[in-house]
């Protein structure tokens, strides 16, 4: 026995996916979802919409916010710069839902997920299961939010632009989607998930959908577009808007010549930032009494380093953990090393060159985009500890080229990488989206 797809139980074109995994030929009992948003006041909203200049924009997130991290700062930096220039701006998260509720809603969604799951599939997968948890709770509280009065909508993750793609079936506004990583490949790479599995196919469907749903894909870095494109977004809706920031550091100290060389990595104690690399590098350089190590963050991975930091005798090495006085260490800051094995277009970096410091760091995602090697900054390969030892070296020995790097890096941060920049690219994409919407075309 097959049982029958209901409404809170994943999107059809999930149970259409999961049944091609299963081999469940049953696609009769899948009918197309409808939004119970209204519609009626499409029309006038459209034309009101048109002849404003103050925008009505949600900010959509699957995360906690606010929390530390590149995505919470990045929504931060957008929205005060939205707000700032007159517009008015939401951000829904998870947290902004009272926390009863969501148990309450938990404990009847769930017994129904594990009934669908096991009675049609016969397992149920525990990723799959809390994910269309997560969606179905998200889901129900935005249902208590008037999206009515919204000109924009901007899904700032995969999970919500299927949310919002699902009620702008009928609410038909301009839908943006800023991908702040590629899910799918990454849970892959890392071995969250295997190749060919179920969660493989669930989440690359989801990832498939979020595009298509979205009027206009706001890409972190110009390494975005080919996995992007390789799901279905097209190179004429995608546009590469680099992450911009309001520039907090403190003028560079003047350090006395026989003052320590300071050299700090700010990022999540995590396995894809590469600590493991740093210190292993470290490791090999001889003559380091000049020299101390600032590891900004915490995470996981903090007791495994801070043995490996003692296996290697790095006493010149200090864990501060999680800090808010970033641009007072990088004031302090000579060179700023960011040694990671995969990322996207990481904030500490933009911070670093607003601190004019002299930035090693990998060739990952963006980051080539805005380092360019040997003129605002050195770039290695990932995970090649023997060129990072080389670069650590060369910037240590070299107060020179530290100067000229350091201050090429905060030319461009400068005139590329500020929150007005940011902010002034995005709202022109959102006053076009909203012309093209009164023509009935995609931008």
């Amino acid at each position: 026995m097959v049982v029958k797809y209901s409404g809170n139980i994943p999107y059809p074109y999930i149970i259409d996916t999961l049944d091609t995994f299963y081999g469940i030929n049953n696609k009769s009992d899948v009918e197309e979802y409808s939004s119970t948003q209204p519609s009626k006041k499409l029309k006038s909203m459209k034309k009101q919409n048109s002849q404003k200049r103050r925008l009505s924009i949600l900010i959509t997130t699957f995360w906690d916010y606010p929390h530390t991290g590149g995505l919470s700062n990045y929504i931060s930096e957008l929205s005060a710069t939205l707000r700032s220039q007159g517009h008015y701006v939401d951000v829904i998260s998870p947290r902004k839902f009272p926390s009863l509720k969501k148990e309450e809603m938990r404990n009847e969604i769930v017994p129904e997920l594990e009934d669908f799951f096991s009675t049609r599939y016969g397992e149920v997968n525990k990723l799959i299961l809390k994910n269309q948890r997560l969606l179905y709770i998200y889901e129900q509280m935005l249902k208590t939010v008037d999206l009515e009065k919204y000109d924009i909508l901007h899904a700032q993750d995969l999970f919500t632009a299927n949310i919002l793609g699902k009620f702008n079936k009928s609410l038909q506004k301009p839908l943006f989607y800023t991908p702040h990583g590629m899910y799918t490949f990454n849970r892959l790479k890392f071995n969250i998930f295997d190749k060919g599995s179920v969660e493989e196919a669930y989440y690359l469907r989801m990832e498939q959908q979020a595009v298509s749903f979205a009027s206009h894909i706001i890409i972190l870095h110009d390494g975005f577009r080919p996995p992007l494109e390789s799901i279905g977004a097209k190179q004429e809706h995608m546009t590469t808007v680099y992450t911009g920031i309001e520039n907090k550091m403190y003028p560079k100290k003047h350090k006395a010549k026989d003052d320590k060389i300071t050299i700090a990595s700010i990022a999540r104690l995590g396995p894809r930032k590469g600590h493991r690399d740093l210190l292993s590098a470290l490791s090999t350089i001889n003559h380091l009494d000049n020299v101390e190590v600032l590891i900004v963050g915490d995470g996981e991975m903090r007791e495994e380093l801070e043995e490996q930091k003692e296996k290697f005798h790095l006493d010149m090495v200090h864990f501060l953990g999680t800090r808010t006085d970033i641009p007072e260490i990088l004031h302090e800051t000579d060179i700023f090393v960011l040694a990671t094995l995969n990322d996207s277009l990481p904030l500490s970096i933009i911070e670093a060159m607003h601190a004019q410091t002299a930035i090693i760091s990998t060739e990952c995602g963006g980051i080539p985009e805005i380092i360019k090697h040997n003129k605002t900054g050195i770039i290695i390969e990932p995970g090649d500890t023997e060129t990072l030892a080389r670069a650590l070296s060369f910037f240590i020995a070299n107060t020179k080229a530290r100067a000229r790097m350091a201050a090429n890096a905060k030319r461009f941060a400068n005139a590329n990488l500020t929150n007005v920049k940011m902010v002034s690219f995005i709202s022109n994409l959102y006053s076009q989206a909203l012309a093209a919407f009164k023509v009935g075309e995609k931008i």
